[in-house]
């Protein structure tokens, strides 16, 4: 097994206000004159977790995180407003002229990869290289399938999510949530949101892992994921149906690695299989033995295999 890097500190930091609402939490990590490489994080609404920084060699790679409107450390926290796929496509866009970067190898996981196609699809001259990890690509049959179609796999959980819900608000999963999350009581809007987070946490493994569930005993942390979450679900994530797949063609010059657990059952396996069918310049690898997350040993693994061979490249 490889080991993640050692722990880093950013050597830069800041907030950038984006909006009259919205200041974005950004920092930069490693080698200041090294290969940009910007990561997103999951959710919508997750937070970029400083074990991102983690995933590349300090000495090669401008590791550049920032957290999405709502999320982490920008502000206000689980805020909706403003709070669209095409307001995060503007504002990677002003985070790179601000940083002064030309082009940057794009790294996202689940939500994350959903944001660097819509967001390479739009600006494909800045794109140096894609990597993408657990694919979701923000199509109804997907949300259905978080919704409801785990139970297959998690009924126990599944029961628990749905059960956290009195039986009159059950028909719609997705609303009665949404209706507690934005509850203005604390009580409310945070118990709805540990047990949708938790519910995420516990299905992300291939086995129990109970450090990641714990991970949402924050319940801000909690909240800012499933309310963000669940605005996004209610909203189509902000773009047409399909839109990831109809617009390959704008990166089809372009290198995608993808890396896919056999076992993902937030993110299923046939969506990284549909997207590197029709992308040309794509590379699929099919993780065994993991599921979603990728502090799994084997998508660990194959994430920084990745970026290992890339330094060749860039």
């Amino acid at each position: 097994m490889l080991d993640l890097f050692p722990h880093i500190e950013p050597y830069e930091y800041g907030l950038l206000e984006v909006d009259n609402i919205h200041k974005i939490y950004w920092e930069k990590n490693g080698n200041k004159k090294g290969v940009p490489v910007l990561v997103l994080h999951g959710g919508p609404g997750a937070g970029g977790n400083t074990y991102l920084r983690r995933f590349f060699d300090p000495k090669h790679y401008n590791i550049i995180i920032f957290d999405q409107r709502g999320a982490g450390r920008s502000t206000p926290p689980a805020c909706l407003e403003n709070n669209t796929t095409q307001d995060l496509i503007k504002d990677i866009e002003k985070l790179r002229i601000f940083l002064n970067i030309e082009k940057w190898i794009v790294f996202g996981g689940s939500w994350g990869s959903s944001l660097s196609l819509a967001y390479s699809q739009e600006h494909p001259n800045n794109i140096l290289s894609i990597v993408l990890r657990g694919v979701f690509l923000c199509r109804k049959k997907e949300v259905e399938w978080f919704l409801h179609g785990i139970k297959n796999i998690f009924p126990e959980y599944w029961n628990r999510f749905n059960s956290f819900l009195p039986k009159d608000e059950r028909k719609n999963l997705l609303l009665s949530y949404y209706k507690r999350l934005i509850n203005i009581d604390p009580i409310i809007n945070g118990e709805a949101a540990v047990s949708w987070a938790r519910y995420e946490a516990n299905c992300s493994t291939l086995l129990p892992n109970a450090s990641i569930s714990e991970e949402f005993v924050d319940v801000q942390m909690a909240l800012n994921l499933a309310r963000i979450e669940a605005h996004y679900f209610l909203n189509h994530l902000f773009l047409e149906e399909g839109q990831l797949l109809k617009n390959i063609n704008n990166i089809k010059n372009i290198h995608g690695d993808i890396i896919q657990g056999r076992y993902d059952s937030i993110c299923p396996p046939e969506s990284a299989y549909e997207l590197a069918s029709i992308w040309p310049n794509a590379n699929l690898q099919i993780i065994e033995k993991a599921g979603h997350s990728s502090l799994e040993a084997p998508i660990q693994k194959a994430l920084l295999e990745t970026m290992a061979a890339m330094k060749k490249l860039f």
